[in-house]
């Protein structure tokens, strides 16, 4: 959300904090950048005698620790106590999330158009250890109320917009309903980025980041994080990735962080071409449909414009012709290449029933066969339309 009007006692804006929180040059030498510290364990002046409280670095590493600050800060800069966890992956925070909050027996409720890796953690892994999972269509408040009345869930799970459908929920709503009812709300902020959405400013509990998209934005780092405001929830989720292990190292930690400083104006570019993209495929006599929340005729605009500050850099589109039209499309694009992931400065194209997705099949969250994903990249606007008209052809 936009920052107040500027003060000797306001809150940085977004872009300072994406290049300073967490980020103070090194006192030791000046520099600028924050160190790689390379290391798996620290010297200690005596048993029991740390230095800064540092001991293995899979309990704690500066480099981490820099990049945690940073991440808590532009998640929420403006409530106190929030604390950032920084996890080998997106996958990982989700499971150290639901293992600290839930136990067996617990009940989540999830998006209907999950991400599919959500979908199978919940489906083919967490069911198994006593997790029931419900799905939803979360921008049905009502239904969402009704299913929380039926029977208390631990989490109600929001992902907004979703992947690959572009789904939008109202975080606010949804917070109100899920607290009523006794369970968090836990938001996966991962098409958005800090950027574009703050769901803790909305009412979140927990926000979920896969860092390896936007946040790192380059497509050379894997890894995840979790934010949240509640101490108890943080310190119980700290000691469970210490105990299991998930951690990133402080080369990806650090690559994270490089991407973080530019996270702004690569948010604004992808946002400006999107919309093009969309407005372009919106007229193009092969698409049926195209998946955009920045279109007014999108069915969650009016919700995405209330609580984003831009729609994203994510498309999806639907194509005349079906499963076959829609897999020849993606191999015949010369920029967007073909590939999983999304959010990285190259334009990308996929195909999420088969790729991304194909965990989904034959579940209630199957994709449509003739949806093609893109993730709008940074290139010139203007070869990335030629593109897709020739491929489109």
């Amino acid at each position: 959300m936009p920052n107040g009007p500027r003060g000797e006692s306001s809150v940085p804006g977004f872009e300072t904090l994406a290049i300073h929180a967490g980020q103070d040059p090194d006192p030791a030498t000046g520099a600028v950048v924050p160190p790689i510290y390379q290391t798996s364990t620290f010297k200690q002046d005596g048993v029991g005698g740390l230095r800064g409280g540092l001991e293995y670095s899979r309990t704690a590493n500066p480099t981490r620790t820099a990049l945690e600050e940073c991440l808590a800060a532009l998640e929420a800069s403006t409530r106190a106590g929030t604390r950032a966890l920084a996890l080998a992956s997106g996958m990982a925070a989700e499971d150290c999330l639901i293992r600290t909050v839930c136990s067996p027996g617990d009940r989540v409720i999830i998006p209907d158009d999950a991400y599919g890796g959500t979908y199978r953690l919940f489906a083919a892994v967490l069911a198994r250890w006593g997790l029931d999972y419900v799905p939803v269509h979360l921008p049905d408040v009502t239904a969402v109320r009704r299913c929380l009345a039926e029977r208390p869930a631990r989490i109600l799970w929001v992902e907004t917009p979703t992947n690959p459908q572009l789904g939008i929920a109202d975080i606010a709503a949804l917070s109100g309903a899920a607290h009523e009812a006794g369970a968090m709300l836990v938001v996966d902020n991962t098409f958005a980025s800090p950027r574009l959405q703050r769901p803790m400013e909305l009412g979140a509990d927990v926000v979920v980041h896969s860092t390896t998209k936007y946040l790192g934005g380059h497509s050379d780092v894997i890894g995840g994080a979790l934010v949240t405001a509640d101490a108890d929830v943080a310190e119980r989720a700290a000691y469970l990735r210490n105990a299991t292990g998930g951690v990133p190292g402080p080369f990806d930690s650090w690559l994270t962080l490089r991407g973080i400083r530019t996270l702004a104006v690569r948010m604004d570019r992808h946002c400006d071409s999107a919309a093009r993209v969309a407005e372009m495929l919106g007229r193009h006599p092969a698409v049926t449909q195209v998946l955009y929340p920045g279109l007014p005729s999108h069915p969650g605009h009016a919700v995405a414009a209330k609580q984003m500050t831009g729609f994203g850099g994510m498309v999806s589109f639907r194509v005349r012709g079906g499963e076959e039209a829609a897999v020849a499309l993606c191999g015949r694009t010369r920029l967007f290449t073909l590939g999983e992931s999304l959010g990285g400065v190259e334009s990308l194209i996929e195909h999420p029933g088969r790729m991304t997705h194909a965990s989904a099949a034959g579940s209630p969250l199957e994709v449509s066969a003739d949806l093609v994903r893109l993730s709008v990249g940074l290139e010139d606007v203007g070869d990335l339309l030629d593109d897709l008209n020739q491929a489109l052809c």
